[in-house]
């Protein structure tokens, strides 16, 4: 895949990013900074400024699309758009009629272009067993520590099992993998918070991962990003396992993000959830550095992970018990 490709690809993923319209400074931060974090890759297109064409408009989605002349190359684009549209949980009307108008600029057909909403709604849906839509509310009064209900020890292990697995779904080809990493993520921060008495929906979750620093979409769009940008993804769409280059960043990003979230949910359930957002935040981000490091010392665990994985796996660890 040329850079010209590699580019529409990632234009027509920023498309996708803020075809609902609502993305909140927030998450438009998260996604800036994943551009200006993918553009320090040797021979990445530059995304910062990629970025602010799509953002401007001054770049449309029919010049994005043009660049792509390859039919699995379409339908890629096509299966990646899906996969941040429903990143954050559920599409949108706004992001519905996105995906219309890109399905038909890169003429596809029905039938093709469901068969791919079907494969990436499986495993973006995997989320809704990792925790309830609802949950009780939680009961009046101050906030105090709970005592958990499994050992610390336990806890850090299970941590940092997610952080193995998330790690080694880096390292295959296949487009479903960094899909799967986000509902692991919350499966992760529901066992943890259970662990401490404390029953959580998919939506304080989600708003636990923003405030620490982990924006779904921006997180998809990054590792979608590594494996294009690392020639992961060959010329199969996706299906091929071509040169890994840049791949060892991703891995080492998504093993570093799912460890620091853990042993912030950790602290966080476990002191009452009295932290304060900026100390959420800055907490998150002191664990980056440290966790970063700590990978390179489980390597050969991520690897063989890695070897013995596939869609049902993956989906059984979501459902059932922990990795």
């Amino acid at each position: 895949m040329n850079p010209e490709q590699q580019r529409s690809l990632l234009a027509i993923a920023l498309f996708a990013a803020f075809a609902d319209g609502a993305k909140d400074e927030r998450e438009r931060e998260h996604i800036r900074a994943m551009a200006e974090s993918l553009a320090g890759d040797a021979g990445a297109p530059d995304l910062t400024r990629l970025y602010q064409d799509v953002l401007l408009k001054r770049l449309s989605l029919q010049q994005a699309v043009a660049g792509l002349s390859e039919p699995e190359h379409r339908l890629l684009a096509y299966e990646m758009a899906v996969g941040v549209c429903d990143a954050d949980g559920a599409t949108n009307a706004a992001e519905r009629r996105f995906l219309d108008e890109l399905r038909s600029a890169l003429g596809l057909e029905t039938g093709a272009a469901q068969g791919v909403e079907r494969e990436v709604e499986d495993i973006v849906s995997l989320a809704s067993h990792a925790a309830p839509e609802s949950a009780p509310a939680a009961a009046p009064g101050p906030v105090v520590a709970a005592v958990p209900h499994v050992p610390e020890a336990e806890l850090d292990r299970s941590i940092l099992n997610y952080a193995i697995l998330t790690g080694a779904l880096e390292l295959l080809p296949q487009s479903w993998a960094s899909l799967a990493i986000i509902p692991l993520q919350i499966k992760m921060v529901y066992e943890i918070g259970k662990a401490h008495g404390v029953t959580l929906d998919q939506g304080h979750i989600r708003e636990f991962l923003a405030t620490a620093g982990v924006g779904l979409t921006s997180q998809y769009l990054e590792q979608f990003g590594r494996k294009l940008l690392g020639g992961l993804l060959g010329r199969a769409g996706g299906k091929t396992l071509g040169k890994v280059g840049g791949v060892a960043t991703g891995m080492a990003f998504s093993f570093a993000t799912t460890y620091a979230l853990g042993q912030v949910a950790k602290r966080y359930y476990g002191g009452g959830r009295q932290m304060s957002t900026a100390l959420l935040r800055q907490t998150f981000q002191d664990l980056l550095g440290p966790a970063k490091s700590l990978q390179a010392n489980y390597l050969p665990q991520i690897e063989s992970t890695a070897q013995g994985l596939t869609a049902a796996k993956v989906m059984a660890m979501v459902q059932g018990a922990r990795p």
